[in-house]
């Protein structure tokens, strides 16, 4: 087994918004520093850990420098440019391997692994140009959503088909991106499982999320999900599927809709991930700390959950909503330390515990 880092060593993570801001904050009360590799100015996360490289992705020098100072690399989101990964990968260990982001990265592969998994996923074409469009919708029907297939959130690079005659509109959308067409799914909830594997092959999940989004961003995550134990189980064991066989190491984000037929795979996130804010007030060891223990080659820990919980996306102007949420009972506030608020933009998120 790959030795534990122990405390003073140096943790680095590629990108510096909010759930690397998150990321440093755990790391820090296991006695870690982290280095921050972000092209950005003044990134959240710069704000409490301890280097922050400011650099493009392209630029090598930058990147040796940063690997020099870590004993170990990790993500907070998955669209880091090939280059920088072979690079760093020659000089330090990167947890999830590249891999879970080869996979992750793209639609249209993610659903091709999971299928090969056994796993249920929407029914999906790749669409590239109108003859590739034409085909598809006669294939998959409607209603369906044409999703480019890389760097697509939060709602982006996503174009809605009601019928047939959307089809062109929906092309002209994605701008000549290389997409997928995905038929849509009837689903009465979506949920979310956080799971984790750390370098010795133990998994540990938490308990599955129920999901609501607005605007095709997530707006609450409460825990327990309304679904049945056999239904938890299904879903908790169908993450740890995967990870195992990416051979995974680090915390991974599974949305899944619940469907009559049973659960249905949305995607997968090889990062800490939003649904899983609601474990920073319901669990001993929370995601955060959860992704540093694998990466670092710690034990995982007990992912048991011993509060119900809503987690509420502050979004845009809801971060005027802070003076009330203080003054609430039973609240737990994580701001992001972001300057602007804009329409769209997480501002921070709240916790209730119930």
């Amino acid at each position: 087994m790959t030795e534990m880092l122990h405390a003073g060593a140096t943790i680095g993570i590629l990108g510096g918004g909010q759930l690397g801001r998150m990321l440093s904050v755990a790391a820090s009360r296991l006695g870690f520093k982290c280095h921050i590799f972000e092209p950005g100015a003044a990134p959240p996360a710069g704000h409490v850990a301890e280097k922050v490289i400011t650099a493009a992705y392209e630029d090598e020098a930058a990147l040796r420098a940063f690997a020099a100072g870590v004993d170990v690399i990790t993500y907070e989101f998955e669209n880091i440019p090939t280059s920088a990964l072979d690079l760093l990968e020659s000089l330090r260990p990167i947890r999830p391997n590249r891999k879970a982001l080869a996979v992750s990265q793209d639609r249209l592969v993610e659903k091709a692994f999971l299928n090969d998994l056994g796993l249920t996923t929407a029914p999906f074409a790749a669409v590239d140009d109108a003859e590739d469009m034409a085909e598809a919708v006669a294939e998959i029907g409607t209603p369906a959503i044409l999703k480019t297939r890389r760097f697509g959130y939060d709602g982006k690079g996503q174009a809605r088909l009601t019928r047939a005659d959307d089809a062109a509109a929906a092309l002209t959308d994605m701008a000549g991106a290389p997409s997928i067409l995905e038929g849509f799914i009837e689903f009465s909830m979506e949920i979310s499982v956080i799971a984790a594997r750390g370098i010795n092959g133990q998994v540990a999940c938490f308990d599955p999320g129920e999901n609501v989004h607005k605007s095709g961003i997530l707006h609450t995550t409460t825990v327990p999900a309304r679904v049945s134990e056999a239904l938890r189980t299904d879903a908790v064991l169908m993450a740890a599927r995967i990870l195992n066989a990416l051979d995974y190491v680090g915390v991974m984000g599974v949305e899944l809709f619940v469907t009559p037929k049973g659960l249905v795979v949305n995607e997968i996130a090889p990062r800490v991930h939003n649904s899983g804010h609601w474990t920073q007030a319901g669990c001993t060891v929370d995601q955060f700390e959860q992704h540093i223990r694998a990466v670092a080659g710690w034990p995982l820990g007990d992912g048991g959950r011993y509060a119900d919980v809503e987690m509420l996306n502050l979004i845009g102007d809801d971060i005027d909503r802070v003076p009330e949420l203080a003054n609430t009972a039973k609240a737990q506030i994580h701001l992001y330390g972001k300057a602007e608020a804009k329409p769209g933009r997480k501002m921070g998120h709240v916790n209730f515990i119930r």
